[in-house]
């Protein structure tokens, strides 16, 4: 009977051994899947202090500065991006928001090359209240922010 006892105390060690790594391994797995998918947010001062490497991710939001919109050749965009502390210049090839205009916010998705930030995708503010709250934090940090409702 004693014997029964240490092996059914045996066999529920091993088995909840066996989930916890289980568990490691899957935590594991999702983390490796998703680390590209991950794209973290930096506003313009950050992205000056702390370029980024080259082949890395990010988005990074501000309001376009004033009078710093170019077109370019066929759907090429060159503007620059502020959070009031930092200037940041941004190239964009594609088809810009219908809402995208100087001093309104923005966020895009690229890579930081050569002191240029190669936007692959672009998000304009989309009514008159709203911004993305990762710029209005940044803006607040600096602050530049106004709010829209005073």
């Amino acid at each position: 009977m004693a014997g029964m006892k240490n092996l059914k105390k045996t066999r529920r060690i091993q088995i909840i051994v066996l989930a916890f790594v289980a568990l490691g391994i899957a935590t594991g797995l999702i983390g490796y899947a998703l680390q590209d998918g991950i794209n973290y947010y930096r506003s313009p001062s950050e992205v000056i202090a702390e370029p980024p490497a080259s082949n890395e991710v990010f988005r990074m939001g501000g309001l376009v500065t004033e009078g710093s919109i170019v077109r370019g050749q066929g759907e090429t965009v060159s503007f620059s991006v502020t959070d009031g502390g930092e200037i940041v210049p941004v190239r964009f090839t594609g088809v810009l928001p219908d809402l995208f205009a100087e001093n309104q916010g923005m966020i895009g998705t690229g890579t930081y090359v050569d002191g240029v930030f190669e936007a692959s995708e672009i998000l304009a503010k989309h009514d008159e209240n709203y911004m993305p709250k990762e710029v209005v934090d940044s803006l607040k940090e600096t602050g530049v922010y106004v709010d829209p409702n005073s």
